[in-house]
């Protein structure tokens, strides 16, 4: 098994594809927390605003002007969570808390960025967008082909001056072209829009340290969830039923994303809704035909609308 996977329900892109005993690759910051000790930094989110230069500081130290954005400075678990505009000294004193921090308020397009990196230098990377909804919740995301050359090379120019010696995946969130986070994995939802080959040369780059990945034929992707209301008790479509939605045309693949035996107030879902499942496709029109019979499966009262 070559990728240290926790949600099951993405083990279906890794689980066929060989790799040696002793490598390990994750999807998941505490696992990235303790395989590279020497770029944990990186989830320090104070220390990366500081290296792009930005005005920014802990919980206490008074923002010269407003509005800031505020957040924890670490949490592996949720990034964001408990994360708020302050627009006022006044509420600068009431929001006060341990552990976070304060930065510009930024502006532009919100991007994900999945990058390859040989020692310390992008060799491949790929952007995706999301079309927000209500409550924390997505539409859908895009997958790019398109290049975004001005985010690509500020990226490039970031990792070559402090990423020196790190060799694997890196991911990172911006906004208008400036990091706001970054992570020592990828984007593990959508990594099938990639393209076929993709996670075995993922497995190529911890194996061995090179990169090698043909991608002359990237197309646009996109990743959709279903959301149903919080409060019900749900169970597992019927295998016939998912078997169905994977064979539609275009749909790269479904991922059932909870735990039928779990309670739902266990899964972290945002308050927008319960994330029922993911169908990633090579159009708009397939993923949402897909998630169209997907919702069969529950009672149409439950399911929250999208189209």
């Amino acid at each position: 098994m070559p990728v240290l996977e926790r949600d099951p329900w993405r083990l279906q892109y890794f689980e066929h594809v060989p790799c040696p005993d002793h490598v390990g690759i994750p999807t998941d910051d505490p696992d990235c927390w303790q395989l590279f000790p020497a770029h944990r930094w990186i989830y320090d989110k104070l220390k990366v605003a500081e290296t792009q230069g930005l005005a920014a500081a802990p919980h206490g130290v008074m923002p010269a002007s407003f509005p800031v954005f505020s957040k924890p400075v670490t949490n592996l678990k949720g990034m964001g969570l408990g994360s708020r505009v302050i627009r006022s000294a006044a509420e600068m004193e009431i929001h006060y808390q341990p552990g976070h921090m304060w930065m510009p308020l930024l502006g532009g397009d919100h991007v994900s960025t999945d990058c390859a990196v040989e020692n310390g230098r992008i060799v491949w990377l790929r952007h995706a967008t999301g079309t927000t909804w209500d409550d924390g919740t997505f539409r859908y995301w895009t997958v790019h082909a398109e290049a975004f050359p001005d985010l690509a090379a500020r990226l490039a120019g970031w990792v070559s001056g402090h990423m020196a010696g790190y060799t694997g995946m890196m991911n990172f969130e911006t906004i208008g072209g400036v990091i706001i986070e970054a992570h020592l994995r990828f984007a593990d939802q959508w990594c099938d829009l990639y393209g076929a080959g993709w996670v075995e040369a993922l497995v190529r780059l911890y194996a061995a340290g090179r990169w090698d990945f043909a991608d002359a034929n990237r197309r646009d992707g996109f990743s959709m969830p279903l959301f149903a209301r919080h409060g019900g008790a749900y169970r597992h479509p019927p295998a016939a039923l998912q078997a169905k939605v994977r064979a539609m045309p275009e749909v790269r693949s479904l991922q059932i994303t909870f735990h039928e035996h779990k309670p739902p107030q266990d899964h972290a879902m945002p308050p927008g809704g319960f994330r029922l499942a993911v169908i990633n496709a090579a159009s708009l029109a397939a993923a949402r035909a897909a998630r169209r019979s997907l919702a069969e499966a529950w009672e149409p009262k439950l399911i929250l609308s999208q189209d």
